[in-house]
Order: C-alpha cells, then sequence, then structure tokens
C-alpha cells in the first residue's frame, strides 16, 4: 500500500500544476496517469490559445494570471498574438459590459471598429447566413503557448520536491477510508489523504468509479490544417461569434475549427463530416479561405471536458470528505492551469482557496440550478 498525503488522478496540465504546487507547500503527492505518458490526452491535443476576454471576474483573473506566470516560464514557448472577437450586433451591448470589466481588473483589452479589426486581413462584415458583425475586441496578451512544455515542466519541479508519478496506472475504485481514501488501481492500492480529480475528459467516469456523481462528460472537437502558405503572415487568434468558428496561424499554416456541439460522448478519430459546415461559414466570413489547401494528415482531434455550464468545476466535494475536483474546464484549461493549480493548494493545504474567490466554481452552483453566468464560450 502506497501512501499519499495528496494522489491526483491526471497528469494533463492540470493535474501537472497541482501536483507542483502541492508538493511546494511540502505535501507527499503521487501523479496517477492511464496513458503511457503525461500530456497525451486534452493538454496535447490543444490549440493552445490562452486569453483573458471572458465576461466572470473568476475566469479573467485566473487567465490572466496564468498568463503571467507563463510569460516568466521559457518552458511555455508563450506567444502574444492577441485574441480578435468579431462580435455581432445581439452579443455587443453584453461584450461590451466584458470589456469594461476586464479593463477594470488591469487586463489590457481594446475595442475596435470593423476598419481597425481589418488590420490582419479581410473578411465579410455582411456575410450570407451569418449575423452581421457590429465590431471587434482585441486582446494583445492574449495569445498562445506550448501545452505539452508546461505540463512537462511543472511535473519536473513536482518531482524535484519529491512527487511521484505513476504512467500506465488506470483509476479502478475508490472507497472512503476514515478520513482518506483507498485507490485501487491496475498498479495496486494507494491510500490517500486526499483525491484530486485532474483527469480531463474522463473526470466524470472517475467519479463514477469512486460512487460519485461529477458532471463532466468528453466532447470531440476536430482542429483542421492547412497546407503550407506560400506568404505567411501575423494574425491574431480570430473568432467569428456569429457562428463560432475560428482560426490562428501555426507557424507558415493556419489551423482552424467549430465546435459541434452534438459531437458528444468518447468518440474517436476525425469527423470529416464535419469540415464541409465548418468551411461554410468560414469562407462565408472568410473568402481567402477559399484559395488554401487542407492537409489532412496535419489535422487532429481531441476531447473537451464539458459542463452543463462550460465552466470548470473547483474545489473541495461538498458532504464528501477528502475529495477536490479540479476538471471540466470546457476548453479553458491550458489557459487558466497555472491559476488552479495555485487555488488546489490553497485549498487542500488551507483548507480553502483564499487568494481568489472560486466559490462562482464550485460544485454547489448545480445544487442550487445555477449556472456560471460566464458568456465568452467558444
Amino acid at each position: 500500500m502506497i501512501r499519499y498525503d495528496v494522489l491526483v488522478v491526471g497528469a494533463g496540465i492540470i493535474g501537472a500544476a497541482c501536483a507542483y504546487r502541492l508538493a511546494e507547500r511540502g505535501l507527499k503527492v503521487g501523479v496517477m496517469e492511464q496513458a503511457p505518458a503525461p500530456a497525451m490526452g486534452s493538454t496535447g491535443k490543444s490549440a493552445a490559445g490562452v486569453r483573458v476576454q471572458f465576461t466572470e471576474a473568476t475566469n479573467i483573473l485566473l487567465s490572466w494570471h496564468s498568463i503571467q506566470e507563463y510569460r516568466a516560464m521559457p518552458e511555455a514557448a508563450y506567444r502574444p498574438i492577441g485574441y480578435l472577437f468579431l462580435v455581432p450586433l445581439s452579443q455587443w451591448e453584453m461584450h461590451l459590459k466584458g470589456v469594461a470589466l476586464q479593463q477594470s481588473l488591469g487586463v489590457p483589452v481594446q475595442v475596435r471598429d470593423l476598419e481597425a479589426a481589418q488590420e490582419w486581413f479581410d473578411f465579410m462584415p455582411r456575410a450570407a447566413g451569418l449575423e452581421p458583425i457590429q465590431g471587434a475586441t482585441y486582446g494583445p496578451a492574449d495569445g498562445t503557448v506550448d501545452p505539452h512544455g508546461i505540463c512537462l515542466e511543472y511535473l519536473r519541479r513536482a518531482r524535484a520536491l519529491g512527487a511521484v508519478l505513476h504512467t500506465e496506472t488506470a483509476f479502478l475504485a475508490a472507497e472512503q477510508v476514515g478520513s482518506g481514501w483507498k485507490v485501487e488501481t491496475t498498479r495496486g492500492s494507494f491510500q490517500t489523504s486526499f483525491v484530486l480529480n485532474a483527469a480531463g475528459a474522463w473526470a466524470g467516469e472517475i467519479g463514477r468509479r469512486a460512487g460519485l456523481s461529477i458532471p463532466v462528460e468528453p466532447a470531440r472537437r476536430m482542429v483542421f490544417c492547412t497546407a503550407p502558405r506560400p506568404h505567411p503572415s501575423r494574425q491574431p487568434l480570430t473568432i467569428d461569434l456569429s457562428s463560432g468558428f475560428w482560426f490562428r496561424p501555426e507557424h507558415d499554416r493556419l489551423i482552424f475549427g467549430r465546435s459541434n456541439p452534438a459531437d458528444v460522448g468518447f468518440r474517436e478519430g476525425m469527423d470529416w463530416s464535419w469540415l464541409e459546415p465548418t468551411l461554410e461559414v468560414g469562407m462565408a466570413r472568410f473568402p481567402w479561405l477559399e484559395q488554401l489547401q487542407l492537409d489532412q494528415k496535419a489535422s487532429w482531434w481531441g476531447y473537451y471536458e464539458v459542463t452543463p455550464d462550460h465552466n470548470p468545476i473547483l474545489g473541495r466535494l461538498p458532504g464528501v470528505e477528502g475529495w477536490v475536483n479540479a476538471c471540466g474546464f470546457s476548453g479553458h484549461g491550458v489557459q487558466q492551469a497555472a491559476m488552479v493549480g495555485r487555488r488546489m493548494a490553497e485549498e487542500i493545504a488551507d483548507g480553502e482557496a483564499h487568494s481568489l474567490n472560486i466559490n462562482p466554481l464550485r460544485y454547489e452552483r448545480f445544487a442550487q440550478t445555477r449556472k456560471v453566468a460566464e458568456k465568452n464560450i467558444v
């Protein structure tokens, strides 16, 4: 029987950040991962964007302070290419309120008119089948990082502080024993005071195997990639909020995508039938996309870990001693991981996260049938 103070389930970027900050507090930490290596799930397949353009203070600050940490971490390979939101009239007022909140929290976000928004590329403000674009917002500190590099660096730091990583170790079952947990795995049993559920798309299943209800389910997402462009230009990660279509540069290529709300569950492989509806709205807004060629071999897929309100579940599970969740990020895990690690260390070592109010993201919101009011969900 291997004993830990905290057993982190999942060696993606969230689990790695939590393991590092918990080990930093002097706790004996174990990290278990069902895959052969860390960062092989959503972390390694992320589109790697980081942004602060949210409408709720907790999400803004989790992302903003995480970006500051990544900026100082060479392994993060942070690139401030910016995020450009093209905003339709129906969302314009709400979006401006979000910008006012972001700016009040010290976040550099700008409002741009249509002409200024076309600084990097042309787009059709009015396109068939899509709501007209009213204006745009731009976050110059938003950009991209290397999630794989961040994850491995956090784990390196955690292991230097005594944490132990167990790969190819699947979570089979768990039961409460006294004030702690006995966890059965494919590599034997662990005993721990705390289980920290950072299992990404598998977080709901991990809960079920422990007899708990954690409302996190997998959703498959496609990332399509173009062939190399003859004259690549610097462009921000751009999101058309009228359709959900997004794209960003990846060296001399573009990657792009659009969430399919019907693609839920553990489905594997590329869904090439989703390419046509994705390009249909993309080319309507950005006609120049038609000139680019697709590279099927460079395209990929991965899982989002979604909750009913598309916001994460953070903190202790009410009524269940020793169980803590850091899961359900719904596509926002990479951009918030650094600060989530710090907050979960407070939650476990100090009894409650205290340097940032995470109450809006706690599990209790589901029992109260209320949702997080976050509007900028892509």
